[in-house]
């Protein structure tokens, strides 16, 4: 039997040899009239290919390259650049909705973890029995460094036989007096034992401190606290005599956030939440020693300097 011939794609352009006799005559005869031609050698070929696999995913492959274009981001309408008014719009809306907390909320909270209860046991009268009767003494201080060191006045401590401080978290110890500054009414503290996260406040200069500023004094008054109140500071470098010492003492913050006492030793902080003084008095001509709108506070500077702190 004679087998047909088989041919590759001719190049355009380049001219083939004439076909054999015998070729010519092994080519199928034409289709009778009536019947339907079969499909040419061409598109047989197209269908096989749009039937293998590969072909498929090609075209699958186009058909995504050609969505991409056309959804890239230069198609894209250009994004409007925020302005400052859309930003105050922002904020507004926040202040709106919710309510942040005070200025004088946000420095209590940043001098309270340096905050301290400070008692100080005294000898008192003898009662019928013959026995001492010990009177408590109770006061406010401030950690100036994470060791356990800690300032409050000296009126709160002066005569005590034990001196005990509590922690903002709750800790208790002893501490004993490790330095005096009589002519401000300060005394350093060390405690024994101190919280693992100890922080010591941040103490501020008051050479730029001005009268209106804001202010907030923190502490136990009538052992009650920690409490917080605000007010201004009223004035600078004012003297003060104490009614019951005699004492006198100059270069005082004067300021009327309320205080009574168990305030003596605590901080007086700006609204930035740093230590401008140490709380030591209030001003108040009559005997219930209640507050009445004057306190006074010894300035930071000497403070630091009865703690052996460098000056500001």
């Amino acid at each position: 039997m004679r087998r047909t011939a088989l041919y590759s794609r001719s190049t355009p352009g380049r001219r083939t040899e004439p076909l054999a006799a015998d070729a010519i005559a092994a080519e199928p005869a034409a289709p009778a009239a009536g019947t339907p031609a079969p499909p040419s050698r061409r598109r047989q070929r197209l269908a096989a290919a749009a039937r293998h696999p590969g072909t498929l995913w090609a075209a699958i492959g186009a058909l995504g390259l050609a969505l991409a274009f056309a959804a890239g981001p230069w198609q894209k309408a250009a994004q409007r650049a925020l302005t400052q008014d859309d930003i105050d719009k922002a904020v507004l809306h926040t202040l709106s909705q919710q309510v942040l907390p005070s200025q004088a909320t946000r420095a209590a909270a940043a001098v309270g973890p340096s905050l301290v209860r400070v008692e100080g046991e005294v000898a008192g009268k003898k009662d019928k029995r013959g026995q001492t009767e010990m009177g408590r003494g109770i006061g406010t201080g401030v950690v100036i460094i994470d060791n356990g060191t800690i300032l409050t006045n000296l009126h709160v401590v002066e005569g005590a036989e034990n001196v005990k401080v509590t922690f903002a978290d709750g800790l208790e110890s002893p501490a004993f007096i490790v330095n005096m500054q009589p002519e401000n009414d300060l005394a350093v503290l060390r405690a024994q034992k101190i919280p693992d996260d100890l922080q010591a406040a941040t103490m501020r200069s008051t050479g730029d401190l001005l009268p209106g500023d804001g202010v907030v004094a923190i502490g136990f008054p009538f052992g009650i606290g920690p409490s917080v109140s605000a007010g201004v500071v009223s004035g600078l470098k004012r003297g003060f005599k104490s009614p019951e010492g005699g004492q006198v003492m100059s270069n005082l913050i004067q300021f009327d956030a309320a205080a009574n006492p168990g305030n003596s030793g605590g901080p007086l902080v700006t609204m930035d939440g740093q230590v401008v003084g140490i709380v030591t008095a209030i001003l108040n001509p009559t005997p219930a020693r209640t507050f009445l709108g004057i306190g006074f506070a010894v300035p930071i500077e000497n403070a630091a300097s009865a703690a052996g702190q460098p000056p500001f």
